[in-house]
């Protein structure tokens, strides 16, 4: 049983992966901004920590992910605003890596997309970018980290029951956000899957076999 602070915890995402967190055992703290959202997250099974991590300093997201084992960053400002991206992608995300070692933390999972890489073509004139460049800073960041991380990395994201999925797909495709929450529960509770970025669309290849 692992202590979790999963951050962004009323994402879609987040919500699929709640249950499964906590139907393995683990005891999850849903960290979300709006406190309206608590009853949603509750409902999971996770427990509700309302937190704005974007105006957080490192100290105090220490604070905040004390007592915890693993860091599950499935946080976003969802586009439209390129400062608030940044603010939130970027540097939220790298304060709380830090955090997490300050906390004594070794364990951090980050679900990016799967064409995050600081070449990634977006052009500057794309919406797109900001986000682009973003989780290509957050992810390089902390693959140098010194954490025990897992960049979880999906393509297209639908809202389709998971098939299961296809690792190291030859190009971009979709996945169904239930899928990339069975990834993220998985991987949880699979070492070996430390230093991987796990690029995937949905296949037929349930998540369990396709990280063996």
């Amino acid at each position: 049983m692992a202590r979790i602070a999963l951050i962004g915890g009323h994402g879609k995402i987040a919500l699929l992966a709640e249950p499964l967190l906590v139907g393995a055992g683990h005891q999850v703290s849903a960290i979300i901004r709006n406190p309206d959202h608590s009853t949603e997250v509750e409902a999971t099974g996770a427990t509700p920590v309302v937190a704005d991590i974007e105006t957080m300093d490192t100290a105090a997201l220490t604070e905040l992910l004390n007592g915890h084992d693993v860091v599950v960053w499935s946080a976003g400002a969802g586009g439209g605003n390129p400062d608030r991206t940044y603010a939130v992608d970027r540097d939220a995300a790298m304060r709380s890596m830090d955090a997490a070692k300050a906390a004594g933390i070794k364990r951090y999972v980050m679900v990016s997309y799967l064409g995050a890489k600081p070449d990634h073509g977006v052009p500057q004139d794309n919406p797109f970018f900001a986000y682009a460049e973003a989780k290509a800073s957050a992810d390089t960041y902390l693959r140098s980290s010194g954490l025990d991380w897992t960049v979880v990395m999906p393509s297209s994201l639908t809202l389709e029951p998971s098939t299961g999925i296809e690792l190291d797909p030859a190009e971009g495709g979709s996945v169904s956000r239930e899928a990339v929450a069975q990834v993220v529960a998985a991987v949880v509770d699979r070492p070996s899957t430390i230093g991987a970025d796990l690029r995937f669309n949905d296949g037929d290849t349930p998540v369990t076999d396709a990280l063996r």
